[in-house]
């Protein structure tokens, strides 16, 4: 490869600019996917690099043809790629089924016909022989939206200027994972997690019934290290996750103590949930947990522990998995 190996450049997590600067900054849909570095050596082929530098080209046969769209033109272009479910949004896990094919080429064409993928694109690092990365934001973005790609498999997204609360406003009412916000001004820095790029994620909250917990290590020897958690559906409690963040450490000593005098030998989850070293207890207690996205199974992705809800009883926790999960 004659291109530079170029490391994605990482957004900090945080929340909107101050309104008075809202005019300084571009807002991007963030994608839940897999972040990729694209290089296009002007001969028609592509090289694929994962965040970790991997060689991932083989697990999305169908990016390959982009080489050729770019024609003889050399590149070095940051993007997403992502499954999309029947509504066209974003989803991990139809992509995890894409995700570790890399050395089975076989299997990723197979996969390809099933779940395909979508590249969605967002910076340009390096352009016909030329580095770009000391340019600033909007002017890399302006030379990446006259390379016109659009394709069956790749696009490259508008990004607004200015207006980011309506623009959050929209990623929340449509269901998306969040917002990056990148300020005009800033140049790529490779490698780094920086104040120049903010990404907001857009999490959701909600009521669920404690129904046992693993312990923790270390430090936390003799403390809960998470809860495992379900919510009620058809008639039974039905587990939907872990969570092991969240608390102070005041928190979790009260946590233990609630959950020493409801311990009992029988699961209250059914099914029965496969969780090595899994202590049971009487679901009686009502916690509220935060959390991004869940999964086609009902699980809940990335969650986190609000707060106890003693002013709620098991019996009025919301019911709100789908009564026709497996």
């Amino acid at each position: 490869m004659t291109l530079p190996l170029i490391p994605p450049m990482l957004a900090t997590p945080g929340k909107l600019p101050p309104v008075a600067q809202d005019a300084r900054w571009a807002y991007e849909t963030k994608q839940d996917g897999q972040r990729v570095v694209a290089y296009l050596e002007g001969d028609g082929t592509v090289l694929l690099r994962a965040r970790s530098g991997e060689d991932i080209t083989a697990a999305y046969p169908e990016l390959r043809p982009l080489g050729a769209a770019l024609g003889r033109t050399a590149a070095v272009l940051d993007g997403e790629v992502l499954a999309l479910d029947e509504r066209g949004r974003a989803d991990f896990q139809l992509l995890q089924s894409r995700m570790g094919l890399a050395h089975a080429p076989g299997k990723a064409a197979r996969q390809a016909t099933k779940v395909p993928v979508h590249l969605v694109l967002f910076d340009v690092m390096h352009l016909a022989g030329q580095d770009l990365t000391g340019l600033p934001y909007t002017r890399r973005r302006g030379l990446l939206e006259e390379l016109g790609l659009g394709g069956p498999h790749w696009s490259t997204p508008t990004a607004l200027v200015g207006h980011g609360e309506e623009a959050l406003r929209a990623t929340v009412e449509h269901g998306l994972e969040g917002l990056v916000c990148k300020r005009l001004d800033s140049v790529y820095e490779a490698g780094v997690r920086s104040r120049a790029w903010i990404k907001i994620r857009n999490m959701r909250s909600e009521d669920v019934l404690v129904g046992g917990w693993l312990p923790g290590k270390g430090r936390l020897e003799g403390l809960p290290g998470a809860v495992l958690v379900g919510q009620r559906a058809a008639g039974r409690l039905r587990y939907v996750g872990g969570v092991g963040t969240g608390w102070s450490e005041a928190e979790r000593v009260r946590l233990a103590e609630l959950l020493r005098a409801a311990e009992t030998d029988v699961c209250p989850f059914d099914p029965v949930p496969h969780v090595a070293g899994a202590h049971w207890v009487v679901p009686r207690l009502v916690g509220e947990v935060r959390y991004s996205t869940r999964t086609r199974a009902g699980m809940l992705r990335q969650p986190s522990w609000l707060r106890l809800r003693p002013d709620l009883a098991p019996e009025e926790s919301a019911a709100d998995l789908p009564d026709d999960l497996p």
